[in-house]
């Protein structure tokens, strides 16, 4: 079978081995997309750190390629690879605190750039014939954005902040809209802005100066009543979330391990409580019926698929393309 690893920073190495045997209790899934993202690309070139050699991709769809492994998982069942799975069991081995008890396919432990995999079948999710590759392959993403929903707690018409105008904020918006809310899209660069009211979202602002009164003005001089900052959007500031909540909101850090600094002088005086919420793997089902449901559009996306002698090329090329074209989605064919 075809296997891509990065052996060395700015290294992707293709090479061609025999199938994995058969293994009991598990699915073979024949891997036929992965979705490929600011994060693989950091991990590609070394910014990221990570032990090598690594299979990359985190997102990845295929098919079951056998009968015999699980009975409600026949040959040809389309499947969501999960891309957050648990930590091997340390048994009476001494435990590490300082490490998670789940890895991340593609960063803590292999992904899926390769053309068979054995999972156990807890670790697929069966896929309905309304949910395209394209909307399966961003399952992840409206499942942790429904997680951060969940966790703020909010009601309807209630004015809530979303900081950081990348797709999770904006699937993570369109999912509060669903709901009946009312987010606010805060953003440092105003294409991202631009871009995300093309995708539906009516009420966004720059992270500027004027937001607090722009907030205000919105809001009626109440602030919002709870907030969300995403960790992978380093460019706007983690003070923002706590300086536009009112006293004694909810404010949620989303997102997928990604380090950021954080001054508690605000949710201190205010009396905020504040929640984290990471990358798992557990509301998958769930995300599924809000694709199903019309709760989030990926149609203003433009999926940008390339076959397995592109994966190098997208991985070198991805920080300068993603300026030049925001809402780009990058994934490769392994067919």
């Amino acid at each position: 079978m075809n296997v891509w690893k990065l052996t060395a920073p700015g290294k992707i190495e293709h090479t061609e081995t025999e199938n994995p045997a058969r293994e009991e209790g598990k699915v073979r899934v024949r891997v036929t997309r992965v979705f490929l993202n600011g994060t693989d690309a950091a991990i590609f070139d070394g910014t990221i750190g990570t032990h090598r050699p690594l299979i990359p991709g985190r997102y990845a769809v295929g098919m079951v390629a056998e009968e015999g492994g699980v009975s409600y998982l026949p040959k040809g069942t389309r499947v969501l690879l999960h891309a957050v799975v648990d930590a091997p069991d340390t048994g009476t081995k001494k435990k590490d605190f300082s490490e998670d008890d789940f890895l991340l396919c593609g960063r803590t432990a292999d992904g899926y750039l390769r053309d068979l995999v054995n999972l156990p079948p807890e670790n697929v999710t069966a896929l309905p014939d309304s949910v395209n590759d394209e909307k399966a392959l961003l399952l992840h993403h409206v499942a942790l954005a429904k997680a951060a929903a969940d966790k703020l707690g909010v009601r309807k018409g209630q004015h809530v902040a979303v900081v950081g105008a990348n797709l999770l904020g904006i699937l993570l918006c369109q999912l509060l809209i669903y709901q009946q809310a009312a987010p606010i899209l805060i953003d440092a660069e105003p294409e991202r802005l631009e871009f995300a009211r093309s995708c539906g979202i009516y009420y966004t602002m720059a992270a500027d100066d004027a937001l607090l009164d722009n907030v205000a003005n919105v809001t009626g001089g109440r602030l919002v009543s709870g907030a969300v900052y995403l960790a992978s959007s380093r460019r706007n500031d983690s003070s923002i979330p706590f300086s536009v909540c009112a006293q004694h909101a909810n404010v949620v850090l989303c997102g997928f391990g990604e380090k950021i600094s954080i001054d508690f002088a605000i949710p201190f005086r205010k009396q905020l409580s504040v929640f984290c919420v990471t990358h798992r793997s557990d509301n998958l089902e769930s995300a599924i019926n809000l694709v199903v449901s019309g709760a989030v559009d990926v149609s203003p996306f433009d999926f940008r698929t390339v076959k397995a002698d592109g994966i190098e090329p997208l991985l070198k090329e991805y920080p300068q393309a993603c300026a030049r074209k925001l809402g780009t989605i990058s994934t490769v064919t392994l067919l």
